[in-house]
């Protein structure tokens, strides 16, 4: 591990996978990393054993001090976080942080969204972003403020969303591009060579709300390239998932037939039973290419026509 070079001292807040390249982008690039704060450990399996969020992993790997506290307003954890005496705090992916705990460094809290705010503000802007077939995203560093995800900008970075893209390849960059975002910012906060530039406010701003099941059912009235992105921003978590003979089918990655010969009605398969599963639309036919049946594995299409083509017949 390389030596602290970094007299500013940093808290860093996370909890998921994306916010692991951020904390080990900083860590290895030497800054004095005080602690980190993360989600406490919830039962995680049928055994229900105690699991440990990603960011904690990272922590214990690299031997830094692991804060996992229920409440951010406990008395207790506010004089221990007080103690570390951080110059500036980073949160990337983690919760709402009440105002004494953002308010606290000298420097100020700054966050990683990863959307070009003041767009898709929310708990779920990637995936909104490829749902709503935007060609282009982005990832943005803005301190913290009373509104949510409303605070002065930092910086941003630009990043193209290509037209086959899932949301789990999406994320993937984004995550590399966000980590470097965060040194980025934090080098210049400690040099004091940034500006802070206030969020437009606009009636055409996009949200991107946390997604629950019901957002994620696959309503076929909808016209085939809408669903397309909404399947692509869906794969492969939480899913883009519909109903067969009353057995559930999540569906993960779909492509736009390309064919005026096939007259099906919204919601009607059509299947050769081998090698092809078509859906009519409210405009155009969706094919499904890598699906999941209820109970059973992630497979092709092929693969599934194998074992479960007896579904689709009328």
């Amino acid at each position: 591990m390389p030596t602290q070079n970094d007299s500013m001292r940093v808290i860093f807040m996370g909890t998921p996978e994306f916010a692991v390249g951020s904390l080990k982008v900083l860590v290895e690039s030497g800054v004095n990393v005080v602690a980190v704060i993360t989600a406490p450990d919830k039962p995680k399996g049928r055994g229900k054993s105690l699991g440990t969020s990603p960011v904690k992993d990272y922590a214990l790997e690299a031997g830094l001090t692991i804060l996992q506290p229920k409440n951010l307003k406990n008395e207790d954890f506010l004089k221990q976080l007080k103690s570390y005496q951080a110059d500036l705090q980073v949160v990337v992916a983690f919760r709402m942080l009440p105002v004494v705990v953002w308010d606290m460094p000298p420097k100020g809290t700054f966050n990683l969204h990863a959307s070009l705010l003041p767009q898709y503000r929310g708990a779920a802007p990637i995936n909104w972003a490829v749902m709503n077939g935007e060609k282009k995203t982005g990832v943005t560093t803005f301190f913290l403020q009373h509104e949510i995800d409303t605070g002065k900008i930092i910086f941003q970075e630009e990043e193209e969303i290509h037209e086959k893209d899932s949301v789990g390849d999406l994320y993937g960059r984004l995550m590399q591009i966000g980590a470097k975002l965060v040194l980025k910012t934090v080098k210049a906060i400690q040099r004091n060579e940034y500006s802070e530039t206030p969020q437009e406010e606009s009636e055409d701003l996009k949200k991107a709300p946390k997604i629950f099941k019901d957002t994620c059912q696959i309503n076929w009235e909808r016209p085939a390239i809408e669903l397309y992105n909404f399947i692509r921003g869906l794969s492969p978590y939480p899913a883009a998932w519909t109903k067969v003979h009353d057995k559930g089918l999540k569906v993960y990655q779909t492509h736009i037939v390309d064919t005026i010969d096939s007259k099906l009605s919204i919601g009607e398969y059509d299947t050769d039973g081998k090698t092809f599963l078509h859906v009519g639309t409210g405009s155009g036919i969706l094919g499904i290419d890598i699906l999941q049946l209820e109970g059973k594995r992630r497979m092709t299409v092929v693969e599934f026509l194998a074992g479960n083509a007896s579904l689709f017949k009328s």
